[in-house]
């Protein structure tokens, strides 16, 4: 059973707890931002994005899917700031007309030139592949200690590790402009901060974020895992420190409890198939946040202070 669960389970609920825990991040600042909606669209507008570069190199390589991701985001932010300001629309229609368009350039692209050939669908990008990420070299734990089984670990496991880590050190030295400009972007600016900059960084790192996650769970989960754990967060704290830690907290609890449930929940039910382990992971995050919304001790002290008042 041991041999099974390291074969079949541990590495694809790894990369899905590493591709959420890295969405949930960044997801922190959209939330606190009221800029959720761009971490949608950032995860739209990766594809088309990711079918450029394809187009342009040849390959499937994984840092040219990044580069073409970063830079479609960059384009879509641009786009919305433009039609913003020029049409005096609200920021909100702005991002869906922008990140509707771009997706669907996206497919159309798809559709009409030879990405068929490789591994790359429209399907594929909205639920991923997480369930096929197995390790038929890991027959046992002692596989953890043994570099050849390593080897032949999915590509996608360290690809995820070392976007965790980059994007973990970026906020950890941008720290102190990030929450600046989060709060008080007036403020940021008086002292040098360059919210402007510190913004367009961001989004950066959130393209990376999601297309990093991308190929594994598809945009489902990467969309859920920017807004689910970090709002949960939210009403569980009004302290940054600590926001960031619970949303880590609900990132891996909605990864691991969703792979779990989705491939075992259903046969508990009698029924003979598993279900989406994509869904299921953006399933329980959502369940995690209407928890908090009910139950969330930041969400009490807003009743009581409103009724107070």
């Amino acid at each position: 059973m041991s041999s099974e669960f390291v074969q079949l389970s541990l590495v694809p609920m790894l990369i899905g707890t590493l591709a959420s825990v890295t969405c949930a991040l960044v997801g922190n600042f959209l939330v606190l931002r009221r800029q959720s909606l761009i971490g949608d669209a950032v995860a739209h507008v990766a594809l088309p994005g990711i079918v450029g570069a394809f187009l342009v190199t040849g390959t499937l390589a994984a840092s040219a899917m990044l580069i073409g991701a970063a830079l479609a985001a960059i384009i879509a932010v641009l786009l919305i700031e433009l039609i913003r300001k020029i049409g005096k629309v609200e920021p909100g229609a702005a991002m869906g007309v922008v990140f509707t368009t771009l997706f669907a350039a996206g497919v159309l692209l798809l559709e009409r030139t030879d990405t068929s050939k490789v591994h790359l669908d429209v399907e594929h990008a909205l639920y991923g592949n997480l369930e096929s990420l197995i390790w038929l070299a890991g027959e046992s734990w002692s596989s953890l200690a043994d570099p050849a089984a390593l080897a032949e670990l999915p590509a996608q496991l360290p690809r995820l590790a070392i976007v965790l880590l980059v994007i973990a050190g970026f906020i950890t030295i941008f720290w102190k402009e990030l929450v600046i400009s989060t709060f008080d972007a007036a403020f940021a600016e008086s002292i040098g901060a360059r919210p402007g900059l510190t913004s367009y960084a961001l989004i950066v790192m959130v393209a990376v974020a999601a297309v990093a996650a991308f190929d594994a769970v598809g945009s489902i989960i990467v969309i859920a895992m920017f807004i689910c754990p970090p709002a949960a967060a939210r009403l569980m704290t009004d302290r940054m420190g600590p926001q960031m830690a619970w949303s880590v907290l609900f990132a891996v609890l909605s990864a691991v409890l969703g792979y779990v449930l989705a491939g075992y929940g259903p046969l508990w039910l009698g029924a003979r198939s598993s279900v989406s382990a994509a869904g299921m992971i953006a399933t329980v995050s959502g369940l995690i946040l209407f928890s908090c919304c009910l139950f969330g001790p930041r969400r009490r002290g807003v009743k009581i202070a409103a009724n107070q008042a």
